[in-house]
């Protein structure tokens, strides 16, 4: 199947808006509210039930992990707040203050309870059944479309499986890898001429600024991360999961490492100013290694997205062969740097700061390193898995 972005644009661009968050949830929550309405007309004895359809909007979330989790956690706070309100009514009615002390004493159970965000349902749900004379029979009805639309909110997802957004997770991904590449290839341009304090503080920055993208990117993987757990379509799906997480965290660290490199070259043009940062020759050299390494970062996050094998295979060659020239490039630097601190022993530090940053980042990158990362948290996931059960 041909990939999405090989399509003309307009149709690229409709068919990820049509499976973008917003469409899909909009959608199966309409359908899952109306079902679950038709439902309740039939089998609650109220004249216009509209708890079901209410709880089967609340209830139905874009994964089917989030789906199952605010179901359960809704039946409950409905059903705690109904139970305080059936108390409350056959020992002193509605009053004000024990209006107050109901919804006070809700809250608190609702926290009890373990309820999360749908601790204020529980108050509504009590002051709902705590307002009606015929306080019985509502409250079980209430109850009874609270799990009507429960059931029907939990059985869309069940019967019409929600997308699964590790394509999209990856996609984030690769976009913040490519934009932490251009910023690298700019700072190594910079860093091989006579640089300006002022451009060189542009590009720190520009640095400080991808900290954004990284909240999006996290929200964008959390999203997927979810969509996985399950999941009936998806085997596996603990490994995609760690894979893409490791992978992000690893981004996460060069991003840092990069940040610091354009600060230390920031540092370098304060002190050098109005000479260059390097001599001609080991710029040139600069330049060269922090575009080796600018190529290796995007080739580890499309190996980290990659998840036919074929693919990963010729990924990972790809990310080896571009590690092993920038380790040579490394080694050719440091020495240059070495004999350079030697006629001008001025900033040996800041020189032995970018060399060392460089080298981070290779460490970082490296596929023996990921491979022992993966398999650490696939045994504390199965660890903290065997202990919960």
């Amino acid at each position: 199947m041909r990939d999405v972005r090989e399509w003309p644009e307009p149709v690229a661009r409709w068919v990820k808006r049509r499976r973008e968050p917003v469409v899909v949830q909009a959608l199966r929550s309409t359908f899952a509210a109306t079902v679950a309405y038709v439902v309740a007309l039939h089998l609650s004895p109220e004249a216009a039930p509209l708890t079901a359809p209410l709880t089967a909007l609340l209830v139905v979330q874009v994964t089917l992990y989030a789906t199952l989790t605010n179901g359960i956690r809704r039946v409950n706070a409905v059903v705690a707040g109904v139970l305080v309100a059936i108390a409350f009514s056959l020992l002193v009615g509605l009053t004000w203050w024990s209006l107050a002390l109901v919804i006070m004493v809700s809250l608190a159970v609702g926290h009890l309870v373990r309820v999360d965000e749908y601790v204020a349902e529980v108050a509504i749900s009590a002051m709902l059944v705590l307002g009606v004379t015929a306080v019985g029979d509502y409250a079980w009805a209430r109850v009874l479309e609270t799990l009507i639309g429960a059931v029907v909110g939990m059985g869309c997802n069940l019967l019409l499986p929600p997308p699964v957004w590790v394509g999209e997770a990856g996609e984030s991904i690769e976009g913040l890898a490519r934009r932490m590449r251009q910023l690298m290839l700019r700072v190594g341009e910079e860093a091989a001429g006579r640089t300006p304090v002022e451009r060189a503080a542009e590009r720190l920055h520009e640095a400080r600024r991808l900290d954004h993208d990284i909240v999006q990117v996290d929200a964008a993987l959390r999203q997927a991360e979810d969509s996985l757990r399950l999941n009936p379509r998806v085997r596996e799906g603990l490994l995609h999961r760690i894979v893409l997480r490791t992978g992000l965290d690893t981004l996460e660290i060069c991003m840092v490492v990069l940040r610091v490199i354009a600060r230390s070259l920031t540092d370098l043009a304060k002190e050098r100013e109005p000479e260059p940062l390097f001599e001609p020759h080991t710029g040139a050299v600069v330049e060269q290694l922090l575009s080796e390494i600018a190529d290796a970062i995007v080739s580890f996050a499309v190996l980290v997205t990659t998840h036919v094998s074929t693919n990963a295979e010729s990924a990972e060659e790809r990310l080896s062969a571009e590690l092993e020239t920038a380790a040579a490039t490394r080694d050719k630097l440091a020495q240059m740097l070495l004999d350079e601190v030697r006629r001008d022993p001025r900033q040996w530090q800041l020189h032995g700061a970018v060399l060392a940053e460089c080298n981070r980042i290779i460490d970082e990158l490296d596929i023996e390193h990921r491979s022992r990362r993966l398999l650490e948290e696939l045994d504390r996931s199965t660890r903290e898995q065997r202990e919960r059960r």
